[in-house]
């Protein structure tokens, strides 16, 4: 394959036709009751009646082109510091990255420096533990009652005390053979007792003398020091995301503050004359959908999203935004293909940006990019239209992300098809499906300009070319807040 940032042309004129063709066959599946995506559509939408649009320009291929480089003030040669310019042919084409390269290259960024901060345990959620943790107490501290009842000394029937134990309160008076007192639930046990009694197998007579109704058993309903752990025992390793469980483990074991690695700071460049911020579309502008989606998709991710900027179809202004910007991760939404107003590549060029993925074998979102903008800073360029940014966000971004927060990669796993799906001639094809008794079920409304199928998926599946049939195994990509629960997703 061509190495990262050079290019290389490559004739692929039919490739746009097949892909219509082969996508406009697909019927997809019925969507699940309530899932609010029901009926059939085609997988391409019509292309864009505003003449270059960005729809257009995405689910088609790169095309060759200096306009907007030499606008941009470039000259050939210059790109990414190792990388050559493409030739003019009208139909030059680099060299796209297999989708599973591309992800992986992402995952291999090299961390931030930053040393660990410590953080309290209510900002801590999410990030990442930079130091292991052991436990500064033994778990539980003492001896405590597992029920409600009564702490019985010896052989019964026993003498009541008066007085009964409740949990939070000092060390109790020890009991001799022959007594019992009244015990609350985490309540201190008293020295010398035999065993717990829980209240519904204990009954009192007239004398307040306490009679079991089944076998006392020692030891039993007693929660012994130490039981969990001793002070000083490993509890969790470094590395470990901190979960709501992580936090109260840390709590007990007598954490106040942890050690983590700070979250990545991310930055959203939202690019395109054509978006509107509020109202419905008209005259030939559209509402920008990334611009609300991105910021919660990031954190959902493991980002702090620092800002969000609306730049429009400005080279000047990227190359500004880029050049101040001290986020560790810069996406930027649109302008990745060769258009006359797609000013990423050049801005690129100009900044001396190193470009790591030009290009992935993914639809939708091909025209997707990678590149190191600083020694600590990475740039995922999205491409305009929703559903392929969010094909970005999945195969740049998260891995991208994933190391840059300092977590392990999930493992990976498949599951069967439900229905056939078609797919692109060469290369791969992520489409939104819910699962549904151990099936992946394709959704509809799958276009690369569409939000509808993803608002309602559960995660992607992985299509390899040349499609798929019913009952194929296929890769699954967990949406971020789909096993946890949209704003629980421990970011």
């Amino acid at each position: 394959m061509t190495a990262p940032g050079q290019y290389e042309e490559v004739d692929l004129d039919d490739l746009d036709v097949e892909e219509a063709l082969a996508l406009a066959k697909e019927g997809g599946a019925q969507v699940p009751d309530g899932s609010g995506a029901t009926g059939g559509s085609p997988a391409v939408p019509p292309p864009s009646s505003k003449g270059g649009s960005r729809d257009s320009r995405e689910q088609g291929q790169h095309t060759a082109g200096t306009a907007a480089g030499t606008a941009a003030g470039t000259t050939d040669g210059t790109a990414a510091g190792t990388s050559r310019a493409r030739t003019a042919t009208g139909h030059g084409h680099h060299r796209a990255t297999p989708w599973p390269e591309a992800r992986a290259l992402a995952g291999r960024a090299p961390r931030r420096p930053d040393a660990p901060v410590s953080v309290s345990l209510d900002a801590a959620l999410g990030l990442v533990l930079a130091a292991p943790l052991a436990a500064l107490t033994d778990l539980p501290s003492f001896d405590t009652s597992a029920m409600d009842g009564w702490a019985v000394a010896g052989p019964g029937p026993w003498d009541v005390r008066a007085e009964g134990i409740l949990a939070g309160h000092a060390e109790p008076e020890p009991l001799t053979d022959g007594e019992a007192v009244r015990i609350a639930t985490g309540a201190r046990i008293p020295q010398d007792v035999t065993a717990v009694i829980r209240s519904e197998h204990g009954r009192t007579d007239e004398k307040e003398r306490l009679h079991a109704t089944r076998e006392v058993v020692p030891g039993q309903d007693i929660r012994p020091r130490g039981q969990e752990c001793r002070s000083g025992d490993p509890l969790l390793q470094r590395g470990t995301v901190v979960t709501p469980a992580v936090l109260g483990l840390a709590a007990a074991a007598g954490y106040d503050t942890v050690s983590a690695l700070p979250r990545p700071r991310a930055e959203v460049l939202v690019l395109g004359d054509e978006l509107l911020t509020e109202g419905l579309p008209h005259d030939g502008l559209i509402r920008d959908a990334l611009g609300p989606m991105l910021p919660s998709w990031l954190h959902a991710l493991g980002a702090d999203v620092i800002a969000v900027r609306r730049l429009g179809d400005d080279a000047e202004a990227l190359r500004r935004a880029l050049k101040n910007s001290d986020a560790d991760l810069v996406v930027t939404t649109g302008g990745t293909a060769a258009g006359p107003v797609d000013h990423v590549h050049p801005t690129l060029r100009r900044i001396g940006a190193e470009l790591l993925v030009d290009g992935v074998k993914v639809r939708p979102g091909h025209p997707m990019l990678l590149a190191r903008t600083k020694e600590n800073q990475h740039l995922v360029g999205l491409p305009g239209n929703p559903l392929a940014a969010v094909s970005g966000l999945l195969t740049l971004a998260e891995p991208l992300l994933r190391t840059l927060a300092g977590r392990a990669a999930p493992e990976t796993y498949t599951l069967p098809l439900k229905e056939t799906v078609h797919g692109h001639p060469y290369d791969t094809r992520l489409i939104p499906v819910v699962l549904r008794e151990d099936r992946a079920v394709p959704l509809h409304y799958n276009g690369p300009a569409m939000l509808r199928g993803i608002a309602v998926a559960d995660a992607l599946a992985v299509v390899p070319p040349g499609g798929a049939r019913p009952g194929q195994e296929l890769e699954i990509l967990d949406l971020p807040w789909a096993t946890a629960g949209i704003g629980v997703c421990f970011t």
